[in-house]
């Protein structure tokens, strides 16, 4: 794959090839599927990683989004947080104008050892701040960070998931967690099962 691949084209093929899956699947919202997409198999890839921080930070500029911090629910925002703080240090290399995005990580518990904190990582009040996820279904971990980052006094400026699931009743918890501030995806869920029914085809011919 080259360096010029439109990285967001190259994140749903990579996506459609090694994390979705067609069957029976128990969802963790306790809700059965006819598909499941991991997307840490993605985001935990080499290129998958690189085009997670890639695609998220285009899709930020798109929106005229400028967060001084992306952030997220252990563990399935892990490595997307990561790989959008390391994507903005490789941009800024080229262009010091490019700003640099920071990362903080929200525990599902405060620990009850050392600072007791619950945000590890970037945390400044009153700093602008994105929360990302990879999947959103219900929105569960994706509202639960947002209200952590606020309890800590960041500001949340925008939610960005990789795959939005559709589910009505989740975009519109998320949508009323955000209040106001906008809910993004990369994809849809049918997007990357089209995509992964094309390459399916693409192999058989």
């Amino acid at each position: 794959m080259t360096q010029t691949t439109n990285p967001r084209s190259a994140l749903l093929d990579l996506l459609a090839r090694i994390s979705f899956r067609l069957g029976q699947f128990r969802l963790s919202s306790g809700g059965t599927s006819d598909y499941y997409i991991d997307c840490r198999t993605t985001t935990l890839h080499a290129e998958g990683a690189r085009l997670s921080g890639l695609a998220i930070l285009d899709l930020l500029r798109e929106h005229n989004l400028q967060p001084a911090a992306v952030g997220g629910l252990t563990m399935g925002a892990d490595p997307v947080v990561s790989a959008v703080a390391i994507a903005s240090a490789q941009q800024a290399q080229g262009d010091p104008a490019a700003p640099l995005i920071h990362g903080f990580l929200v525990r599902k518990a405060e620990k009850a050892h050392g600072t007791g904190r619950r945000i590890e990582g970037f945390c400044e009040a009153g700093a602008p701040v994105v929360i990302v996820d990879d999947v959103c279904t219900t929105g569960a971990s994706t509202i639960a960070a947002i209200e952590a980052a606020r309890e800590a006094g960041l500001k949340v400026i925008a939610a960005v998931c990789l795959v939005e699931r559709e589910e009505a009743n989740g975009r519109l918890a998320l949508e009323a967690a955000c209040q106001g501030a906008p809910f993004l995806r990369l994809f849809t869920a049918n997007e990357v099962r089209a995509a992964h029914v094309r390459q399916s085809r693409s192999s058989e011919d």
